[in-house]
């Protein structure tokens, strides 16, 4: 079984992509920098699931927002114009989920920089839909499933604080990270690669979370948020151990 994952950015120079060989007692792992759309799209059709760091889709209520907005017609649909409101145009549902799970809001893909990564998601969506033959089920039913690795962790228990942007603690949880799953072979490039870019751990971490719903070990869309996660994109976060991963 092969899993991919992608840390994706606005641009490919940012992208990091990951592919673990699940077929074998020993998870054999490739890590990529720079990896352009058809690199990925290509992918797709030989892994099990695609894991993307990224959101598929924007809040129904921001676009009904703009599309009122645009047409010239009043945006407010209450007299309420105050966080809940705001926080209303600017979260999916899916946001909301993450929210209860580990009590921290995810970047809105609606209000902050996260936008910009958005766009190229929608395109290399587009992509993966294209090679695959079909569009991309943005609630994860198909291949792509939308991951969010920082959340991830702290699902599986890591303390995350720092690793983004601190070497030297990326170091710290790459060794922990390994001693929880011995089946991974972490090479000594692989290693190097993932301490020196958050870009590459972070596709590690989207292939694991990928793995995680490959074998049905993520929370599942609630039954009432299926067609808002049709148009705006679930993301799949751990409902198991790290350890239940193992080939």
């Amino acid at each position: 079984m092969l899993i991919a994952g992608v840390d994706l950015a606005a641009e490919t120079r940012g992208t990091a992509c990951a592919l673990l060989d699940f077929s074998a007692p020993t998870v054999k792992i490739e890590v990529r920098l720079g990896v352009p759309d058809a690199d990925i799209a290509a992918l797709a059709p030989s892994v099990q699931n695609l894991g993307i760091d990224c959101a598929f889709g924007w809040p129904d209520d921001f676009l009904a927002f703009l599309t009122r907005h645009a047409a010239g017609h009043p945006v407010a649909a209450s007299e309420d114009q105050g966080m809940a409101w705001r926080r209303r145009l600017a979260y999916r549902a899916t946001d909301r989920a993450v929210r209860e799970l580990t009590g921290r809001w995810p970047l809105s893909v609606a209000t902050d920089r996260l936008g910009l990564t958005a766009l190229h998601c929608a395109v290399l969506l587009d992509h993966v839909g294209q090679t695959l033959g079909s569009p991309v089920d943005r609630a994860g039913g198909g291949v792509a499933v939308e991951v969010y690795p920082a959340a991830t962790l702290r699902l599986w228990g890591f303390d995350t604080k720092g690793y983004k942007t601190d070497a030297t603690v990326r170091g710290m949880l790459l060794e922990t990270l390994a001693a929880r799953a011995p089946w991974v072979a972490f090479d000594a490039g692989t290693r190097e690669l993932m301490v020196h870019s958050d870009d590459a751990f972070d596709a590690v971490v989207a292939a694991l979370a990928a793995r995680a719903h490959a074998l049905g070990l993520t929370h599942p869309v609630p039954p009432e948020c299926a067609a808002q996660a049709f148009r705006e994109g679930w993301i799949a976060l751990p409902a198991g151990r790290l350890e239940d991963l193992a080939p």
